[in-house]
């Protein structure tokens, strides 16, 4: 053998064992997110035999094949009655719910390069919160009817995120104008939202304070299924940008030296993110840290790459939000703490080793 073919080969082999490390490094975090989903199927069908009525996982299971295929597995009907009507549809807000926080929760810390950069922490949930004030307490509604606190809570919480963006927009488009608007909007409408309660009733701030602690049981199927279709949609809408956020990351200098809109990418998946938040905290109330330590864990555990950090933070984000109201459901029977209560008591600990310790990074 030459020496020319020697060289040859030895590099086709230098480059092989490159690609194998490199397949073995992706599929670890593909084996990860699997595992992710085989513990989400096993939590739901554990968190619905929770309850009055004694229900096995294995009937869970069967309920939900029995329900989806149209076939007669011998279901007792009062058992599925109550698994797919009662307790099913609260398992899979929280899936839904958690997994859209996580996702707008890591899009944000990307844009933003702020580890603290949320739904909760940006103002967008205390928005939300502000716009069910108007509504109940001085009965200000931009729709009437059964969806007006809904629809206040949407518009509002997605209000608050534009005008971070259009104030980030008129003075450069800086990650620290959009933090730190976004902290000043957290205050100002929580200082309005405690304004409101001074002139509102006992009944009035008995509804306020039970939308502000969030609650995953008061909307069914159909609802589900609209913000179902709202995260899809978005998900499809950044899944082209996550190769440009992996850039971004380095800087927007980096980016723009690599043919990268800095500040256009980040109003656009900020424009995404936001009406993501919007649309799940308009159902299930202002939810606080499961879109802060999602992002964190699979950071963390998978790297930064948010190709796939971004589903695992769904992932995880819809774990720790229906683990919080599985807690918070039995922790003190028969009393329901609810579970943006259980997401502050888990996630406060969380944070403040956030806090105390370097950030790590796996794999």
């Amino acid at each position: 053998m030459t020496k020319v073919a020697r060289r040859h080969s030895s590099r086709t082999g230098k480059k092989s064992n490159v690609q194998r490390e490199f397949d073995k490094f992706v599929g670890r975090k593909i084996l990860f997110m699997f595992a992710l989903l085989v513990l989400a199927a096993i939590l739901v069908g554990v968190s619905v035999t929770f309850g009055p009525l004694e229900i096995t996982v294995l009937e869970v299971y069967r309920a939900i094949i029995q329900r989806i295929l149209s076939t007669d597995l011998g279901m007792d009907e009062l058992t599925e009655l109550v698994i797919w009507n009662i307790r099913l549809p609260r398992i899979m807000w929280g899936l839904a719910a958690g997994f859209g926080l996580g996702v707008a929760g890591c899009i944000m810390q990307a844009v933003l390069r702020n580890p603290l950069a949320s739904p909760f922490t940006l103002g967008i949930s205390a928005g939300a919160n502000f716009g069910v004030s108007l509504a109940i307490i001085l009965d200000f509604a931009i729709f009437g009817g059964m969806y007006a606190v809904i629809g206040n809570a949407f518009i509002f919480a997605f209000l608050t995120s534009m005008i971070i963006i259009g104030i980030s927009a008129i003075k450069g488009g800086t990650v620290e104008i959009l933090i730190l608007a976004g902290i000043a909007l957290n205050y100002v409408f929580r200082a309005a939202s405690d304004l409101f309660k001074y002139f509102a009733t006992y009944e009035q701030k008995e509804a306020t304070q039970a939308f502000g602690q969030g609650d995953l049981g008061t909307f069914g199927w159909s609802e589900l299924s609209l913000v179902a279709l709202i995260i899809l949609v978005c998900m499809i809408l950044v899944a082209p940008k996550l190769r440009d956020l992996n850039i971004m990351t380095a800087g927007d200098e980096t980016a723009k030296s690599l043919g990268i809109d800095a500040g256009n990418l980040r109003m656009f998946v900020m424009m995404v993110a936001s009406f993501l938040v919007a649309s799940v905290v308009a159902f299930v109330g202002p939810i606080g840290f499961v879109g802060l330590v999602g992002p964190h864990m699979s950071r963390m555990i998978i790297g930064s790459d948010h190709r796939f950090q971004l589903p695992a933070s769904g992932l995880l984000g819809a774990i720790i939000l229906v683990s919080s109201d599985i807690l918070g459901m039995n922790i003190i029977p028969p009393i329901i703490i609810p579970v943006g209560i259980m997401t502050s008591i888990l996630g406060v600990p969380f944070f403040f080793y956030l806090i105390m310790t370097r950030r790590r990074e796996y794999w």
